[in-house]
């Protein structure tokens, strides 16, 4: 039948451009029906074989994702007849997790390891459930650095046993005599975030210890939110560090990481960090364009203190060259821009805080040097994975650090291409943390980075938030517990004298304790004003 002339045409569905949808149009479309949970699965699933699987003439073989989840469509099939509502803001869709964030279903929970390559989780982590709570459909597994990257010294950023090794979606084809990519992917949370920037989820979760969601975002990117200690639970996270450890979203914007922190911020009783929890009951209402205006940010580059200019005195040239526009952006939004250095950035890892640990990883340009890991790190390493192994680990003969070092020396041509220094050291440690060495070396990182650092520095400064370029004010953040939100600042390019294509530079936001939404509020102005974002490219739509 012919339509008539005074017939409406039926309307077209508004085609969901996965390949580089936020998460705010990606629950948007869900709401608005024009695409349902199961099509949207596939669809990312479909971009998973194509661009991250492996390496052929089609696709780059980023190796970002380590497992899918075999009950994927199944869930997003229960899940097409809901749509995303107050009472469940993520309803259908697709979030991909680290892999060392217990899932207590068919998926594995393995930190990359080969040792742990058939254990489950006897439960969710507490983040999974808030995640599922709000009806999000996880997605599978990301891969990651080994153990967070504390098993051996200098591991590549994104490699693991069992998983292999993530690649950078901005310069893939790139690696050195080793096969080790040039231009790294970031760590520890490189699949997290290498398959947000891909395209390959609507958004990931990663975990930081010291520079973990701030290195992998600034590599790809995207924007990151390193909480508060204690502003999202650690409970069911295979840990490093119960003094720094904390997981937040990686996203492709700003109010993507907000909707995100709106679901995983909860106290919650396995985890005692987040009892005095302090957070407003949406991170979104206060993003505002005009939110630079009047705010007084530090910048720690003080001109008449060259020889302390720690953090952008030492840059390479394109990055110098990103950070003298990023201010200028700043500045031109309204923010105070404070140029001081902080009195104690040089204490940060310095004496009586590292332990000495001999560099026998067989393919490091250090070899036979010293490494100088955190001592609160190893120490905090043993006590905190015996208890995870014990507590949340099934389907698994291996219940102790010291088994995990075992199994690899049994398997070494597998298990230890780049050793395992890092184990060694921290089992030789008595893992019960009443040393001397480890109390002493506690109340320094918080002496310097916290009480004579970002505090005095602050006060001192009248400062709303301090900035960064990319990761390099992580571990006086992380050290102090602090939060931090990196959101893209623009492009870079070279390695160590090695031409490269461009890839990303981020800006880091770092404030006080349960700050967040203050530096969500700063790193939107500043994104909706730089637009600095590009998606990486040669992964268009299929």
């Amino acid at each position: 039948m012919q339509q008539g002339a005074g017939m409406a045409k039926p309307a077209r569905r508004k085609r969901v451009a996965v390949e580089d949808a936020s998460l705010a149009d990606v629950v948007q479309a869900l709401a608005a029906g024009t695409i349902t949970a199961s099509a949207l699965a596939r669809a990312y699933l479909a971009r998973i074989d194509a661009y991250d699987r492996a390496r052929n003439a089609k696709g780059p073989g980023l190796n970002s994702v380590r497992e899918i989840n075999p009950d994927a469509l199944s869930i997003a099939a229960r899940l097409d007849g809901v749509k995303p509502s107050a009472h469940q803001a993520l309803a259908g869709v697709p979030i991909l997790v680290k892999d060392n964030i217990a899932t207590g279903d068919r998926q594995h929970t393995t930190a990359g390891s080969l040792a742990l390559a058939s254990a489950r989780a006897s439960d969710d982590a507490t983040v999974v459930k808030r995640l599922r709570a709000a009806g999000a459909l996880i997605l599978g597994k990301a891969n990651l650095t080994e153990f967070a990257n504390i098993l051996a010294v200098d591991m590549p950023a994104g490699y693991s046993s069992l998983g292999g090794q993530v690649r950078n979606p901005y310069a893939p084809s790139l690696v050195d005599d080793r096969g080790i990519p040039v231009v790294p992917p970031g760590g520890s949370s490189s699949g997290s975030a290498v398959a947000v920037a891909a395209g390959l989820c609507a958004a990931a979760i990663g975990t930081e210890t010291s520079g973990s969601l701030l290195s992998p975002a600034t590599q790809n990117g995207l924007v990151t939110v390193k909480p508060t200690v204690g502003l999202v639970s650690r409970a069911g996270i295979l840990p490093i560090s119960h003094s720094q450890d904390t997981a937040g979203p990686l996203t492709r914007t700003v109010r993507d990481a907000a909707i995100l922190l709106n679901v995983l911020a909860s106290r919650d009783p396995l985890d005692p960090a987040t009892r005095p929890l302090k957070r407003p009951k949406d991170y979104t209402a206060g993003l505002d364009k005009d939110g630079l205006r009047g705010a007084r940010i530090g910048v720690p580059s003080d001109p008449d203190d060259p020889l302390n200019d720690v953090y952008l005195g030492k840059l390479p040239p394109s990055s110098r060259k990103v950070m003298a526009k990023t201010l200028k952006v700043l500045a031109d939004c309204g923010a105070i821009l404070v140029r001081a250095s902080i009195p104690t950035a040089g204490w940060i890892g310095g004496p009586g805080v590292t332990m000495n640990v001999l560099n026998r990883n067989p393919l490091s340009r250090h070899r036979g040097g010293l490494a100088t890991p955190s001592i609160v790190f190893l120490y905090e390493l043993k006590r905190d994975l015996n208890l995870y192994l014990r507590d949340w680990a099934v389907g698994t003969r291996i219940r102790t650090m010291a088994d995990i070092i075992a199994f690899n020396q049994r398997n070494a041509k597998r298990a230890l291409r780049f050793g395992q220094d890092l184990f060694l050291a921290a089992e030789a440690t008595r893992g019960d943390l009443s040393a001397l060495e480890y109390r002493s070396a506690r109340a320094m990182d918080l002496q310097s980075a916290k009480v004579r650092g970002l505090d005095a520095y602050m006060n001192r400064h009248k400062l709303d938030a301090v900035i960064f370029p990319g990761m390099a004010g992580c571990a006086i953040a992380a050290k102090a517990g602090y939060p931090s939100v990196q959101v893209p600042a623009g492009f870079r390019s070279g390695v160590d004298d090695r031409k490269t294509p461009d890839f990303p530079l981020g800006l880091t936001f770092t404030g006080r304790a349960w700050s967040e939404a203050t530096l969500l509020r700063l790193a939107y102005a500043y994104e909706q004003a730089s637009m600095a974002r590009r998606p990486p490219p040669g992964l268009p739509a299929l």
